[in-house]
């Protein structure tokens, strides 16, 4: 998944092949020079990582800290004080990140550099029986008066 210049990151999910349901895991590889994701804090959800490769920076608030092969993050569900993004600073080796985080639905997650909110939110089943996500990124003072 990329998002511009900036950002990649290729995700493998695995919590329902390991019959997870409270739960979700998966593991990220960001590739050199890049960021995994934009910088973002969870209101509702927690999350954990572990580093299982490589080396590089976690983006914490409004400080850096140098990540490597065996250490453990959590950021526990708050605002910008607890916004993170992990940074590959290698030119040559992939970073790969365990990450466990709670599931609960809506979610609201906050973007600290852009200005920009998210909401996640999960409906019943569709027709192939699967929950119905609605997703919506937007920003303070744009809505609808009805």
């Amino acid at each position: 998944m990329g998002h511009g210049e900036r950002f990649a990151c290729r995700v493998s999910l695995f919590s329902q092949q390991i019959g997870a349901q409270k739960l979700g895991y998966n593991v990220s590889i960001i590739p050199p020079g890049k960021r995994a994701f934009p910088f973002h804090a969870h209101r509702v959800n927690e999350e954990m990582f572990f580093v299982l490769e490589g080396e590089g920076e976690m983006r914490l608030g409004d400080e850096r800290h140098p990540i490597r092969r065996g250490d453990m993050i959590a950021c526990p569900p708050s605002g910008p004080e607890s916004a993170h993004q992990f940074i590959n600073t290698s030119e040559t080796d992939e970073l790969k990140v365990l990450s466990v985080s709670t599931r609960t639905r809506p979610e609201f997650v906050e973007y600290p550099d852009s200005g920009n909110f998210g909401i996640v939110a999960e409906f019943g089943p569709g027709a192939d029986g699967k929950p119905r996500m609605f997703r919506y990124v937007g920003r303070d003072g744009e809505s609808r008066d009805y």
